[in-house]
């Protein structure tokens, strides 16, 4: 059985709909007058966006704080930048143009060609138990490791971005 649910947000034209048939969840997120292409990063994802549900997670791999409610990858990501020394007003957009390109921001996300996984792109994803045990899953934990491993290759998220641009892959 499937049941739409629309979430607006009362101070802007944006809306969520949640199609949740199941144990998989599809998510469309819409601008007043967007198409899904204007929604999408600079360049597009590198691998085929998923047509098909989004398999959801197990409890408590939503980014959701004690605190607080539940967060997107990008709001996870953007809140860690400073920890890592870097301004989120300058390095966001190129984390975001990065990450959009390697995986949409999917958690899931999987290279069947080169067993990359998750928002990173992790290869192989197992790297990401550096960052903690539900790598597989939690999004916060796979964006922990990615900044590692951008901070300790690249310097920053502008660096790793030019250097994706400039040879294909980060």
């Amino acid at each position: 059985m499937s049941s739409l649910r629309t979430v607006r947000n009362r101070k802007s034209s944006h809306h969520l709909t949640l199609v949740l048939a199941g144990s998989a969840v599809a998510v469309a997120a819409f601008a007043s007058g967007a198409t899904g292409a204007a929604l999408a990063g600079p360049a597009g994802p590198s691998v085929a966006p998923h047509a098909a549900a989004v398999p959801a997670g197990p409890v408590g791999t939503t980014g959701r704080d004690a605190a607080g409610p539940a967060r997107t990858p990008r709001q996870i990501a953007r809140a860690m930048l400073p920890r890592f020394h870097w301004s989120a007003a300058r390095q966001f957009k190129y984390l975001n143009w990065l990450w959009e390109r390697e995986s949409g921001w999917n958690k899931y996300a999987y290279n069947p060609y080169s067993g990359a996984y998750g928002i990173p792109q992790a290869l192989p994803g197992s790297k990401m138990a550096s960052a903690g045990p539900n790598w597989r899953s939690n999004a916060a934990t796979q964006i922990r490791w990615g900044l590692r491993y951008i901070k300790a290759r690249y310097g920053s998220p502008r660096r790793a971005w030019n250097h994706s641009q400039a040879a294909g892959w980060y």
